[in-house]
């Protein structure tokens, strides 16, 4: 254990205020394609009596049309915001008739792109621009990559806890920048998280397979399931690997974690450089029908692709980046948690209390800056965890040498264990200490592995991977309309349906800029 780490968690323990450490705050997102009964991508509208998707704030699609997202508000406590997203899926399932939520992270079988329909937000200029957005993706990724699904995960801590950590790690700069100070412990946490997330992979990956169709003529080196499925005898996470999120342009950008300063000028360099490919392409077609927003490197800060953000909640006119640099990091975004089809919510308490562990741990431990032979290192390493984790024998690569997986993993489940058992002081509990300690099963015994159980069931019961995930689906379906949805989530969320579509009505209403200036308006500020 680093020597930070443990004067941190002695310094916590002895304040007298570890009940700050269980006012932790999250806010987890989780997508999911809309599927009909054959388990092919459902080709109706976003369901109106869910709301408008434009301006809904828990219930919004992604990428396509048929892509829900649910967004659970920022909640104290792991509980409480698990309880809110499985009564988004209640609530949600009251009104899909016939079709089933996709409980995996690698899409549905998809014979033809054109299955999978981008997202409509109707015809004002916001709306507009979201739906050209997504024609963007489509030219730079293809519609299929964009139908992976996966689960984000927003984690910070309380705005109370910064002053005494402040105190214990710079004790001669008491009453010193608390926002400079908490952005600067946020990136350490994003360092860390890079060099380590690998452990993440490897305990819930659960994308060991995917659909034939979903590779199209792409080369790979997967092997046959069946005539429907390919899989990674060995792999984890491959919605995380290259198969997944990526292209040439995005592995060709080397955005700087260093820094808020250095991540800020790299990803914005990104958004404003143009790209030869994407110019070629040019943003609209021959007839002025917008196929892009830009033909830049990015088309804005979202785009790129990472396993970890920092955030900052935007205010009225802001763009991300903005928010940033003018009040700092508010929380950090984990973006690398598949969708798991054996759970009814695609994730559990367990999973969530291990994150939280690990999270803190990557705040609270040294993280020095990180030069570019580690980083091309650390992707290194990703690589081999995402498709090759299970493996016998597999090393990875650190500046001291290669250490095998369950060595380098035990050792940081000895000091997330440490963390845990702060964790479960401040609550008065072992839930912490009981997750941390399930993980170590995983590292003795991959088979133990989400992605090793997925596998194993569908050899078992001689099913491919859509037919799997379907089943799977439905079945959860069945769980989370066993019980009705709570009086009280019940009227807030109708009125929440009501009032987004009311919202997205005055908005188009409301007189509108001709598109081209709402956009030139938009990337000027």
């Amino acid at each position: 254990m680093s020597v930070q780490l443990q004067q941190l968690l002695d310094g916590l323990l002895c304040s007298g205020q570890l009940e700050l450490l269980t006012r932790i705050q999250h806010g987890i997102e989780k997508e999911g394609l809309r599927v009909n009964l054959e388990g092919r991508v459902a080709q109706t509208d976003h369901p109106r009596a869910l709301g408008a998707a434009l301006t809904h704030p828990r219930i919004t699609t992604d990428y396509s049309e048929a892509l829900l997202e649910f967004i659970t508000p920022v909640l104290q406590g792991i509980d409480p915001a698990l309880q809110y997203l499985e009564d988004l899926h209640r609530y949600a399932y009251q009104h899909l008739g016939d079709e089933t939520i996709w409980g995996g992270s690698m899409p549905c079988r998809i014979d033809d792109p054109h299955e999978v329909p981008i997202g409509r937000y109707g015809n004002s200029n916001n709306g507009t621009m979201k739906h050209v957005y997504r024609l963007g993706l489509e030219t730079r990724y293809g519609r299929v990559m964009q139908s992976i699904a996966g689960i984000h995960y927003n984690f910070s801590l309380p705005e109370t806890i910064w002053p005494l950590l402040q105190s214990l790690l710079e004790p001669g700069k008491r009453g010193g920048d608390l926002q400079q100070f908490q952005s600067q412990r946020y990136f350490a946490l994003l360092r860390n998280f890079r060099r380590h997330g690998w452990l993440l992979n490897y305990l819930f990956g659960a994308s060991p397979a995917l659909s034939r169709s979903f590779v199209g003529g792409k080369p790979h080196s997967l092997e046959t399931f069946d005539a429907e499925t390919l899989y990674g005898p060995y792999a984890t996470s491959l919605r995380m690997s290259d198969l997944g999120y990526t292209n040439v342009a995005q592995a060709s950008l080397n955005i700087c974690y260093n820094t808020l300063e250095n991540y800020i000028q790299t990803l914005a360099d990104a958004v404003a450089t143009p790209y030869p490919a994407y110019a070629a392409i040019g943003t609209k077609t021959e007839e002025g029908h917008y196929r892009q927003l830009n033909t830049n490197l990015l088309q804005i800060e979202n785009e790129y692709y990472s396993d970890i953000r920092p955030k900052r909640v935007v205010r009225d006119g802001e763009k991300p980046l903005q928010a940033l640099r003018k009040r700092g990091v508010e929380y950090v975004e984990i973006r690398s948690q598949d969708v798991n089809p054996l759970l009814p919510l695609g994730i559990d308490n367990e999973q969530a209390r291990f994150i939280d562990c690990f999270l803190l741990h990557c705040l609270l431990s040294a993280s020095p800056d990180i030069p570019d032979e580690e980083c091309a290192r650390l992707k290194s390493n990703h690589a081999a965890v995402v498709t090759q984790g299970r493996r016998p024998g597999l090393k990875l690569e650190t500046a001291a040498g290669a250490r095998t997986l369950p060595d380098w993993g035990g050792r940081l489940l000895d000091e997330v264990m440490q963390v845990a058992e702060l964790l479960d002081q401040a609550q008065g509990d072992t839930a912490h200490s009981h997750a941390v300690q399930q993980q170590r099963d995983k590292l003795i015994d991959p088979e133990r592995t989400p992605s090793a159980n997925i596998l194993r069931l569908m050899r078992e019961r001689g099913q491919g991977h859509s037919d799997f995930v379907l089943a799977q689906s439905k079945l959860h379906r069945v769980k989370l309309q066993e019980s009705p949805l709570g009086s009280a989530a019940q009227q807030e969320l109708d009125l929440m349906a009501q009032s987004s579509l009311a919202q997205q009505q005055q908005m188009e209403q409301a007189p509108q800029q001709e598109f081209e200036a709402f956009l030139a308006s938009y990337f000027s500020a």
